[in-house]
């Protein structure tokens, strides 16, 4: 995972003299910034694996920035949304923060308002981006369990004896402690209680 992954902006707006100072204020930051003049240009190269920030300007040309906020909720996009916005255009973006957007900013703001809310936004793309790597590496070690061992750790989670789960999958107490050590060894847990708060998505 590169640093660059995490700093993903994406400008879209029809006025290239913002376009350009933006895109040369982040860059000088250490962002990966990418610049686009219309909302439609921006949707025509939207790719479903891009993470990051787009600051969307809410009024343009064509699309208006809401039409591109919409379109995006529409696919899916996990792209968080930062709208920049005249005087008369606040309520719109009010609302649209209100339907999901992370936040919006008044023409003309602070470099330094303009960087500390792309970090936070950015901060909550990595939270997403390392909680679904640990999603997928639980799913990964449950796939190493033999369907044994799953029907055991059914049971453990279950608060079930050994006794209990030898009983009822009909083998000896010993086969159920060797198949309980093999599910925490390939589970990386030590316990019933870290295994259940690991599959829970608890760290």
């Amino acid at each position: 995972m590169s640093q660059l992954e995490l700093k993903n902006v994406f400008i879209v707006d029809d006025d290239a003299a913002v376009r350009d100072a933006l895109g040369l204020l982040l860059l000088s930051h250490g962002y990966s910034v990418r610049t686009f003049e219309s909302g439609e240009r921006f949707l025509a190269a939207l790719e479903p694996t891009w993470e990051g920030v787009a600051v969307l300007d809410i009024r343009m040309e064509g699309m208006s920035g809401q039409d591109v906020f919409d379109a995006l909720r529409q696919r899916g996009s996990e792209l968080l949304i930062i709208f920049l916005s005249g005087h008369g255009d606040i309520p719109m973006a009010v609302q649209a923060v209100k339907d999901g957007a992370f936040d919006f900013l008044e023409k003309p703001c602070t470099d330094h308002l303009l960087l500390s809310k792309l970090n936070a936004a950015l901060d909550i793309c990595l939270t997403r981006k390392q909680s679904r790597g640990n999603q997928e590496a639980v799913h990964s070690r449950l796939g190493k369990l033999s369907p044994r061992e799953r029907e055991v750790m059914e049971r453990v989670l279950a608060g079930k004896l050994n006794k209990v789960i030898a009983d009822e999958l009909d083998i000896t107490m010993r086969t159920v402690e060797v198949h309980r050590a093999n599910v925490f060894a390939k589970m990386g847990v030590r316990s019933a209680v870290e295994l259940a708060q690991l599959l829970a998505g608890k760290e």
